[in-house]
């Protein structure tokens, strides 16, 4: 979600990220987003002391009509969110647009209720024939100024759909549809049963048809998420057609496909276009979006912001704890980490400012914290709902399995949180707002859905229904706010807003179904495993080293593999070549999927493209570069506990999974770690003073031996960490005894 607002006031409800838990991509020709100046970010942030000295108080104001500064904060959002920016439509083609999307909203809410009786793939082509011809009309195609028609503009800088913009929306509803529509063309057609017939024997108008929409599919992807991930698709196309003609000697070649064979695995089977990733797009996504879109609209964002205000606002650190509490709450319902870092950071950048934070530092951490938007149950990314898809989970483990990680996350940043405060001479800043008992008192409503949906699926119920329930109690409850009641009206655009919100991810969804079901035809997984596990044996024959060397091979692919494409792409890509190298190792599948999410989910935060400090540093107006490296700083932790949980069987207890004493052990030693990271990031042992270097690397050390969770790596790390922090006690002591003002003797 990406709630604006002025900086000194809540934020006001915006659309919802797109797509849970995808990286926003780019042009890889443009390169990144660039920041704003800092004037503009003075004028976004609405600054009114910036030019005078740092202010004691932060008042929140309440809510008002959109002003200047709200709507160049949801601009902003919206260049870091999970998709290009689209066009903002009007006239016809918005008509148009809100009336499929409302149609498309209700159906998705009808089917989980009343599903079509044809099948779930049914459903399938009729959500992907709904959504994908919508890509064309609310996305520009970003050809090259001189490659650009001439166009008319509705108010000088909003264009309009082109012809082929409708030519190829047309197209799309036509090949959408093409399966299901009871029309003979030749050979071909006849309804959907007589297509399911033809599977693997295609008529020529399936083949023409399935190839129009593979390249329409490829056209989508590139206008909502860049060149990258189309690129990978051909390669993966490539792979399949041209496989044949490798060696055969080479470990990846394989028999050969032809292209009909292709299309065949692509348009009519059920790992390709019509895939899981597709129906976790149409089953759970487009509810969770909607969702997030009602909570937005009953004011829920605004009072997460003031909560976390209010909660630490006595604290020395109230800043910088209000922000990773803002981007913890905010998280819980947004599932996009760029677009979550500019909201925080909208709201609690003039405040980190005048606590004394540099733009640098305070830019890593909300991007920092906005990531975890992606980590925080219960909604998690889109990625997490294809895991429990996978593995035959139901959604509750799967939340389950990331709550303890999320919450060693925000430990990690938390304690860096105080650790800069204490190592800079961070002022305090009194925030001048309700008391959190008052607030919950009047607004706590608003977690009513949340726990909802945990209740609901502990009980039994579907996440599909928890989620439905949850957004018909959040209407419901939204009339105890006056100014935030969600009237039938209100309710038809959080529809419309869930819709146009699952567009790139439909769009990515079904074209992730190219690579999972060329790797299927012509088995890569396996053949890449054991090319990442021959690799890995390659440098030692013991089994354990082995399986370490994997993890960290296959941890440095999955975080290159991030920089390129969207995260739910990446994590399908991650878990058919990775996932069952890591599985023929020994690691459970739960491991290893939350091994594969984890860093697919990390490329918002890895340089050089880093998407979330790239946003967060067009917040600060700080440099991009060391904004980057804050942000790694801050978000460690995220990077060392999935390898923990992998090369080690202990290392379950930090998912949930094995009795109570597994579990409380790898929590206590990986906090502990944590701990003493986060002491060697930051330089600065709280209570005790500033660590040297010597000191900073064996607490680095130790932290990185007690995420080994066995017996004599945690005795050692533990050595370690207790070496570092003596030697920090006497450096402070040694510099206590020093003298202050010297006197310089006269000769």
């Amino acid at each position: 979600m990406s709630p604006a607002s002025s900086p000194d006031g809540p934020p006001s409800p915006a659309r919802p990220a797109s797509s849970p838990g995808d990286r926003p991509a780019t042009n890889a020709a443009d390169g990144p987003p660039r920041p704003r100046p800092a004037a503009e970010t003075a004028d976004l942030a609405g600054s009114a002391d910036a030019a005078g000295p740092t202010g004691q108080t932060a008042t929140t104001e309440p809510a008002g009509p959109a002003s200047a500064a709200e709507r160049a904060t949801r601009d902003l959002a919206a260049q870091f969110e999970d998709e290009k920016p689209g066009r903002v439509l009007s006239g016809p083609a918005a008509l148009l647009l809100g009336t499929v999307a409302l149609a498309v909203g209700a159906l998705a809410l009808w089917q989980v209720f009343r599903p079509l009786t044809q099948g779930s793939k049914y459903y399938l082509i009729i959500f992907l024939a709904g959504v994908l011809p919508l890509v064309f009309l609310a996305y520009p195609a970003g050809l090259p100024r001189w490659a650009r028609p001439r166009r008319r503009s509705d108010n000088g800088d909003i264009a309009r759909p082109t012809v082929t913009d409708w030519v190829l929306a047309a197209l799309t509803v036509a090949a959408c549809l093409y399966p299901v529509l009871p029309i003979h063309i030749g050979t071909g057609g006849g309804g959907y049963n007589a297509f399911l017939d033809r599977q693997g024997l295609l008529a020529p108008s399936d083949l023409v048809l399935g190839t129009v929409l593979l390249l329409l599919l490829l056209e989508a992807c590139r206008r909502t998420t860049g060149w990258i991930l189309p690129a990978v698709c051909l390669l993966f196309l490539g792979y399949g057609y041209y496989g044949g003609l490798l060696p055969q000697s080479w470990p990846v070649a394989h028999a050969g496909l032809d292209f009909s064979q292709l299309v065949d695995a692509f348009y009519n089977s059920d790992s390709g276009f019509y895939g899981t990733p597709l129906d976790v797009a149409a089953s759970y996504i487009v509810l969770f979006t909607i969702y997030g879109a009602v909570l937005e609209l009953s004011g829920a964002g605004r009072f997460f912001v003031d909560l976390s205000a209010a909660a630490f606002r006595r604290s020395r650190t109230a800043a910088g704890r209000t922000a990773v509490a803002s981007g913890f709450l905010l998280g819980t319902v947004s599932g996009s980490g760029a677009a979550t870092t500019v909201s925080i950071g909208a709201v609690t950048w003039p405040l980190l400012r005048r606590a004394g934070y540099p733009p640098e530092r305070a830019g890593g951490m909300l991007a920092a914290a906005g990531v975890g938007a992606i980590l925080s149950p219960p909604t998690l990314g889109a990625a997490a709902f294809i895991i429990a898809e996978y593995l035959g989970v139901s959604y509750l483990q799967v939340l389950g399995w990331a709550t303890i990680p999320t919450v060693l996350y925000y430990l990690g940043i938390l304690l860096a949180v105080e650790i800069d405060a204490r190592r800079s001479g961070v002022r305090p800043v009194v925030l001048d707002v309700d008391s959190p008992w008052r607030l919950l008192g009047r607004l706590g409503y608003h977690f009513a859905s949340l726990i909802a949906i945990i209740v609901l699926l502990a009980v039994g119920v579907s996440a599909t229904r928890a989620v439905v329930f949850a957004i018909v109690l959040a209407a419901a409850l939204s009339y105890l706010d006056r100014t935030h009641r969600l009237t039938p009206t209100r309710l038809a655009t959080a529809l419309v807003t869930g819709v146009r919100g699952v567009l790139a991810v439909t769009a990515v969804c079904a074209a992730a179904g190219i690579i999972t079901a060329t790797t299927t035809k012509t088995g890569l997984g396996p053949q890449a495993a054991a090319l990442l596990i021959g690799g890995a044996q390659a440098a030692t024959s013991d089994p354990t080293l082995v399986l370490v060397l994997t993890a960290l091979l296959a941890a440095v692919a999955l975080t290159l593999l991030g920089l390129a494409v969207p995260v739910t792409a990446s994590f399908v890509i991650g878990w058919v070549i990775v996932g069952p190298a890591l599985l023929d190792l020994g690691v459970t599948a739960p491991a290893a999927a939350m091994f594969v999410f984890y860093f697919a989910v990390l490329s918002e935060v890895s340089p050089p493209t880093a998407l979330a400090a790239v946003a967060a540093a067009a917040v600060t107006g700080g440099r991009l570069v060391p904004t980057m490296w804050q942000t790694l700083r801050y978000a460690l932790p995220a990077y060392l506990i999935p390898i923990a949980f992998v090369i080690t069987p202990a290392g379950l207890g930090l998912l949930g999974i094995g009795g109570v004493q597994r579990i409380v052990v790898a929590v206590l030693v990986t906090a502990l770690g944590v701990a003493v990271l986060a002491v060697a990031a930051g330089g600065w042992l709280p209570g005790v003073g500033r660590a040297g270097a010597p000191e900073r690397v064996l607490g680095a050390l130790g932290g990185v031996t007690l995420l080994w969770l066995e017996p004599v790596p945690v005795a050692l790390g533990t050595t370690l960490a207790a070496v570092a922090a003596t030697g920090v006690f006497l450096r402070g002591r040694s510099a206590s005894r020093q003298p202050t003002n010297p006197v310089k003797e006269r000769p």
